[in-house]
Parts: C-alpha cells; structure tokens; sequence
C-alpha cells in the first residue's frame, strides 16, 4: 500500500511482493487447531503512527499456515520502512480484532526483508512467547529486457522526383484504444534506395508494454515529403526470432495499393539483420545486497554532553539505520580523518575510529556511535580536510571486487572546506568506474559551495583532461534538514536525501560491467590488516 504524499515526487525503488508463513503457533482453541490470520502494519518517520496496511485471509484448523494470500507494496531503499506483523487466532465472523486471540506479534523493516530474501521472526507478546512467523520478499515481474535491432531496406520506392530517397523508419506501439504512439524513430539516411540504418537499443517496456504479442508498426518516412509513406506491422515475438524468413518485411504504400490494385505487390523490403535482448537487473536483482573546537565544549559540532544527538551523530544514525539492512554481519569499518592521534599526537588523515591497529570494524550503527564517542575523547581535532587518503583507501577494497560480489558505500560526514580539492577529484575520477558510490553530508556552517562541483549531477567531474566513468558521488548539507522542528522527519528527509541515488549507482555499475545478480553472500566480514589488502567491506564511515 503506497503513502499518499501530497504535492510529493517520490518514486518507489520496486513493488514487492511478501508471502507470509507461520510455524508452530499456539493453539488456543480446545476442540480444534487454531485458526490464524496475519494483520501487517506499517510505520515511517513521516507516518509515526502505526497504519493497517494488509490482511491475510484466514487459515481454519492450522497451527502452520502458509497464506495465499500476498502483499503488494511499493519498497523505498532510502526510507526505513518499518513493519509488524500481528498474529490472531479468529473465532468468531466479528471483524473487530479485539474480539479475538492474539496470538504474538514480530517487527523487522521492509529494506532487512527484501535484502535477506527471507526473514524468520520468533513471535513474541505472549507469556508463552510461542510460535515464528516467515516472510519473504519477491519483486514484481516487470519487463526488465532491454532490446537492441537493426534493420537495412532494399529497393525502396524512389519518393523524390529529381533524385533518391531519404528513408527513416518510425516505431509506434498499439494503445488499448487501438491508437499507435511513437516510440523510436531512427536517424535519416541521405540519397539512397538500400539503406542501412545503425543499431538501437529500446527497452521492451518502451517497445510494446513488455507484451510480446502487442502489435508494434514500423513506417518508411521520406525525410522531405509528407504522406505517402510505406508500413508494416510486427511484434516482439516475431523479431525475436532473429535475422531470416519471418523477419523480411515488404513495406505498403496504402496510396499505391489503391491506385494499382491489380499491379502493386510492395515498396521495397525493410530486413531486420540484428536481435538482442538483453535482461537489465534492478537493484533488488543486485541486493537479494581543526575547524571544529573544543568537542568539550557545547558549541562544538562533536560535542557528546547533551541528551540530543550533535549533527555528527544523528547523520550517522539516519543513514545507518537504512544502510545496515543490507549488510548481513552489521560490521562496519569506520575511519577518521583530520586528527591528531596517540599516542605521539602524529597528524593522520586515515586512521581508525574505534582505535584498533589493524581492526576498523563495529558493531551495527550502535558500535559506530559508541566508537566515534570514545575516539573524540582520545584524539586532537586537526586540519587540514583532507578526502582523497580516505577515497582512496575505500578505492583499494573496492577494486579487489568488481565482480559484482560486493558493492561499497562510503559516508564523509564534514564540518570543513575541502582543503585537497584536486587529490580529491583525482580520486573520485579514479574509483569512478569501481563498485562504490560516496556520501558526503556537510555539517555546520561552513561554505560547501565546492562540494557540488564534486556532486556532478549536472556537469561531469574532469580533472587534467579525465572524466569521469559514471557520476558516484552525492552531496547534501545537513543545515537543510535542521531547520525542521521535527527531529524524526528531518532524520527521515535527510536520509532520504542522501540515499536516493544509490540504487541507479548500483544498477548503474553493474550495467556497465555487464553483471547478473549473485545469488549468494559472505558469511563473516574478511580479515582486515595494511599487509592483506584483499578483505572487503559493503559499508564505510568517515568523519572529522
């Protein structure tokens, strides 16, 4: 069930469908078994309340139901969408819940759902606390092929008196109303009767709905005449049959046809000479994956005294929170910047925060903020901001996986204007075209006006003459979001913000190295030391 937000844009990643299931539930009737159904709630930042969302049907005389019936809902990779499954045991037709027997009660988030595949719960509400729940998370069939065609023409009828033709060919699929909509036109070819045109690529969904049978017409245009153009009619199962017989089509000119009827066979031959299809993955597919002060001082952005989060930490939790669903050991590695550390005070702009010689890692978004409240009472706040040792750093794991293994995310969490501007393009442009995509979030009050030159949604990042291979880096200042009296929604807009464009960044790269999704994941988190540099990581922070 899709949120109604008015005069909102928000696009959902995929629509899901869950299948739940019930192992060993408590029986609470005396003559029978019980008889359960499952009621789904759901909650966001902006909607805090819990809001019904679905109904199974319910299941007579089973303590292990599997229901039929499944939910539809539109998933959003960068909102923590939270869901509780409630359990009863229906006795009665009264469809007041509160008239039944509550059975137990289990909450997880839609993104650890449609990440683990699937989820099973202990139940628990209960003073037996008896039985599990299990959910499991599909995305919906859509038409993910991306279709690539290449047609020549020969013997075209010659359209201009004084000289040859200049044919293009136009592609319109059929409507429900019978009304045919362009969906492709291709480049003119000047001053011939044998064209051939260049391949393009469409997708299948653009092409004809993603229905193989929906009819799709083709006409000949000559670029300087209107009317008296040729067709013919197709559709995607039959070009999909490849370069042959059934792929030769004779183009109709309606006009000559009617003028000479008994003489008029065609105008010429359309061939086709080139079929692919090629599925394209959804993220689901990938996933199924100095400036500061006196931190003692409580004008100081890291200032931990208070019983509020400071900006450092309630933008690691927001994104966190969401980010840790898709990481499967919930160990992150954590590294600083920008300091001076012990023991001999040397200035490091890579170093780890939980103060380990050769261990980054902690334990879910609770051992992130533990770790970054110890490191600040231990070190000396120092510029300059330096990003590249820390891209780079991130650059070296990611580069030992780029077969679709492992994706890296990496948040720069930022109070200082960035002082190695050019190390740090260099570095963006060099990891460009690895599995990793960069957060920045700017804290305080600082200019950030150079950042969105690294945010290249825009402009493309160049740097000495080299582009970049694809656009990974997203950048928002968190000042946006602390206006908002809310605290909660402004946790959720920024998270919301900064996580958006991870998705296309995922399907993105694995496009670009023509990768299907793997089906199966790590286990533990890989030996991590400055001499064995083949561990790897999904998720990483940097601060200071």
């Amino acid at each position: 069930m899709a949120e109604f937000v008015p005069g909102s844009a928000s696009l959902p990643s995929s629509e899901v469908e869950l299948t739940i299931s019930c192992r060993n539930l408590l029986d609470c009737d005396v003559f029978s078994k019980s008889d359960p159904l499952c009621v789904v709630k759901m909650k966001t930042a902006e909607f805090p309340q819990w809001r019904e969302v679905f109904r199974t049907e319910k299941i007579t005389n089973s303590l292990n139901p599997d229901f039929v019936k499944k939910m539809q809902i539109q998933y959003r990779f960068e909102e923590q969408q939270i869901l509780r499954f409630d359990v009863y045991d229906i006795d009665t037709k009264n469809p007041n819940l509160e008239e039944q027997d509550f059975l137990g009660y289990c909450v997880t988030t839609l993104g650890q759902v449609v990440s683990s595949g699937k989820v099973t719960m202990p139940l628990s509400g209960m003073p037996l606390n008896k039985g599990a729940l299990i959910v499991s998370a599909e995305e919906l069939a859509v038409c993910m092929d991306e279709i690539t065609l290449k047609f020549v023409g020969k013997s075209l009828d010659r359209k201009d008196w004084l000289g040859k033709s200049d044919p293009f060919l136009e592609f319109a699929k059929v409507a429900e109303t019978g009304d045919y909509s362009i969906v492709h036109r291709t480049e003119v070819i000047k001053f011939t009767l044998n064209p051939e045109w260049k391949p393009f690529t469409v997708s299948a969904r653009t092409l004809c709905g993603g229905d193989s049978d929906r009819s799709i017409r083709v006409t000949c245009y000559d670029w300087n005449r209107s009317g008296n153009h040729s067709h013919f009619y197709t559709t995607l199962r039959q070009l999909s049959e490849g370069p042959g017989a059934e792929n030769v089509y004779r183009v109709v000119n309606p006009n000559k046809q009617q003028k000479k009827s008994g003489t008029y066979t065609h105008s010429g031959e359309i061939i086709l000479t080139h079929f692919e299809k090629r599925k394209l993955y959804s993220f689901l597919d990938y996933i199924m994956s100095a400036s500061n002060g006196d931190p003692n001082s409580p004008t100081s952005l890291h200032y931990t005294g208070s019983s509020e989060l400071n900006q450092y930490e309630q933008a690691l939790t927001a994104v966190g929170e969401i980010i840790q669903d898709y990481d499967s050991d919930k160990l992150f590695p954590v590294l600083g910047f920008g300091a001076r550390i012990p023991p001999h005070g040397q200035v490091s702009h890579e170093f780890f925060v939980n103060m380990h010689p050769s261990y980054p890692y902690c334990e879910g978004i609770s051992g992130v903020i533990e770790a970054y409240k110890k490191c600040i009472r231990q070190i000396q706040l120092f510029g300059p901001t330096n990003f590249a040792p820390v891209i780079n750093h991130v650059g070296k794991f990611a580069e030992a996986y780029q077969d679709g293994s492992q994706y890296f995310i990496l948040l720069i969490i930022t109070d200082g204007v960035i002082t190695d501007m050019p190390q740090t393009k260099q570095a963006i442009i060099r990891t460009s075209n690895l599995p990793l995509s960069i957060i920045i979030v700017g804290v305080g009050n600082a200019d950030f006006t150079a950042m969105n030159e690294l945010d290249a949604d825009t402009v493309p990042l160049i740097m000495d003459g080299v582009r970049a291979a694809r656009d990974i880096v997203q950048f928002v200042p968190f000042n946006n979001f602390q206006r908002l009296a809310d605290k909660a929604l402004a946790k959720s807009y920024l998270a919301r913000e900064v996580l958006a464009e991870i998705p296309d960044q995922v399907v993105g790269y694995m496009r670009s190295k023509n990768i299907v999704p793997l089906r199966e994941k790590p286990e533990s988190p890989p030996p991590y030391s400055e001499r064995d540099r083949s561990g790897s990581y999904t998720g990483s922070w940097g601060f200071m």
